[in-house]
C-alpha cells in the first residue's frame, strides 16, 4: 500500500472547509485487488491489536462518527475496516428516524446514552449530526416533531448557531474525560451516487437497500451540501477534527480511513498493564498449584 498521509484529509478548525474544492476521487493508494486485500487485513490486524490495547488499558473511550450521502458507502466500510476486531470492546449503533421517546428528550440525549464505554471503541452510523443536516434541510422538522417551545424557532439562525455551540461543547466535554472523537465525511459525488442508487434497483440483491425516500432528497443536494459545509466548519477543532475522505471509490475510502482510526489510536498512552515485581512473584507461585490441579 502506498503511503497515505491522514493530514490531507484532516479539517480541525484551522481553515475554511468548501466542500467545492474538496475531491471526490484521488490516486489510489494500491496497485491491485491483491494489493487492496492485503494492505486492508495488515490495517485490519493492527486495529485488532490496539484495540485489546485499550481494552487492557481501559482509560480511553474511542468515538468514531460516520457522516455521509446516501449511497456513499458507510455499511461496507464499517464491514471492511473493523471486521476481526474483538467485539467484546467494539460497539455499533446506527441512528435511524428519532422514536417517540427520543422526540421527549432535548436532541443529544439519544446519542448521548451510546456513547462508549472505556476501554471500548463504538461506531456511530450518523449521529447528532443529523440534527444539523436533515433537521437545517427540513426546518420543518423543528416545530412539527422535536416540540420545542415556539420561542425557540422564531430566529432560525440562532437555533443552529446554538446546536453547533452545544455539539462542540460536549464533545469538547467528552474529550477532556478521556473520550477520544474522529469524524468522517465520506463525500461522494452526485455522479456516483447516481451509478449505486440505480444499481441498487437493477441488482435484486441489493433492493433491501433502496429507499424511495432517497430519491426525494436527491432533489435537496446542493442544501444538503450546504449543511456539511457549515457543521464541519463550525464543529472541526484540533481534538475532535473531522476527516473528510473521498469516497468514489470504495477501496480507497476503506484504506483511508483505517489508516486514520489507526494513526488516532497510537496516539494515545495506551498499553497492556504491568505487573510488579510481587505479582510477578506471586504469580509464579501458582504454576506449581496449577500443574497439581490437573493430577487430582
Amino acid at each position: 500500500m502506498k503511503k497515505i498521509n491522514v493530514d490531507d484529509f484532516k479539517f480541525n478548525g484551522k481553515g475554511k472547509f468548501s466542500i467545492k474544492k474538496t475531491e471526490t476521487k484521488v490516486n489510489d493508494f494500491y496497485d491491485d485487488n491483491e494489493d487492496y486485500e492485503t494492505s486492508l487485513q495488515i490495517l485490519q490486524k493492527e486495529l485488532d491489536e490496539l484495540q485489546q490495547k485499550m481494552f487492557a488499558h481501559n482509560k480511553y473511550g474511542f468515538l468514531v462518527i460516520f457522516q455521509a450521502m446516501d449511497a456513499a458507502g458507510k455499511d461496507g466500510t464499517l464491514k471492511a475496516v473493523f471486521s476481526g476486531v474483538n467485539p467484546q470492546g467494539l460497539r455499533f449503533y446506527s441512528f435511524k428516524r428519532p422514536t417517540e421517546t427520543e422526540l421527549d428528550h432535548d436532541f443529544l440525549w439519544r446519542s448521548n446514552v451510546q456513547l462508549p464505554e472505556r476501554g471500548t471503541i463504538t461506531v456511530f452510523n450518523r449521529s447528532y449530526y443529523e440534527e444539523v443536516l436533515v433537521v437545517k434541510v427540513h426546518p420543518e422538522i423543528l416545530q412539527n416533531t422535536q416540540k420545542l417551545p415556539v420561542e425557540e424557532f422564531k430566529n432560525i439562525d440562532k437555533v443552529w448557531k446554538y446546536r453547533y455551540e452545544d455539539i462542540a461543547n460536549l464533545e469538547k466535554y467528552l474529550f477532556r474525560n478521556g473520550i477520544q472523537i474522529i469524524k468522517f465525511f465520506l463525500n461522494v459525488s452526485k455522479k456516483e451516487q447516481t451509478k449505486r442508487l440505480i444499481e441498487r434497483i437493477e441488482d435484486p440483491s441489493k433492493n433491501w437497500k433502496f429507499e424511495e425516500q432517497d430519491v426525494k432528497e436527491r432533489d435537496f443536494w446542493n442544501q444538503y451540501q450546504n449543511a456539511y459545509e457549515d457543521a464541519i466548519n463550525e464543529t472541526s477543532t484540533e481534538n475532535c477534527p473531522w476527516y473528510v475522505i473521498p469516497a468514489d471509490d470504495k477501496k480507497n475510502m476503506r484504506l483511508i480511513v483505517a489508516t486514520i482510526i489507526a494513526k488516532h489510536l497510537k496516539s494515545l498512552d495506551i498499553d497492556f498493564p504491568k505487573s510488579d515485581l510481587n505479582r510477578q512473584k506471586m504469580l509464579q507461585s501458582l504454576i506449581e498449584k496449577i500443574r497439581s490441579q490437573e493430577k487430582a
